[in-house]
């Protein structure tokens, strides 16, 4: 299907350089600005090998976070569509189902990340969940595509919750 949009061009362009700004007329010229307030975080480990590159990270750091989110229901399934393959999409859509790394009170977080290289192109994953005084495990694997993107081909947590595609 091809589809043609048209557009009439803004009277004045935007600068690409910064994004467009917000016009508060709730505040009075001379207040400062507001800050919001800050939460208590616990220091978190740091995810960095070295040598590597401190502000680049990991697929396996970037795919752990993304299945944490997903499956502790604090981001919708559909939001690792183009981030699986296979049938792992199926079989994370019937472990969010379960949220199996929800937990009550506090907000579960990636602890400890580790990896097998099980051929040319492809990682074999776990992760330590950590959730309050719980610890929770999850695996995936991960597959370089032919697009140069890593993509989830398999997903499995604890003994409560597991779906396993080959």
């Amino acid at each position: 299907m091809n589809k043609v949009m048209s557009r009439t061009p803004h009277p004045r362009p935007r600068p690409r350089h910064r994004p467009p700004t917000r016009h508060d007329t709730r505040r009075p010229a001379g207040a400062p600005p507001r800050t919001p307030a800050r939460r208590a975080v616990p220091p978190q480990p740091p995810r960095t090998v070295s040598g590597e590159a401190a502000g680049r990270s990991r697929p396996t750091d970037v795919f752990a976070d993304r299945l944490l989110a997903v499956l502790s229901g604090q981001r919708p399934v559909h939001w690792m569509l183009r981030h699986t393959a296979g049938r792992a999409y199926d079989d994370l859509a019937r472990l969010a189902a379960r949220r199996p790394l929800r937990a009550r009170g506090t907000r579960p977080v990636v602890r400890d990340i580790g990896y097998y290289v099980a051929g040319e192109g492809a990682l074999e994953v776990f992760a330590r969940i950590a959730a309050g005084d719980q610890l929770r495990a999850l695996a995936f694997r991960l597959e370089l595509g032919q697009d140069l993107r890593w993509r989830c081909t398999a997903v499995e947590t604890g003994p409560q919750g597991r779906a396993v595609t080959s």
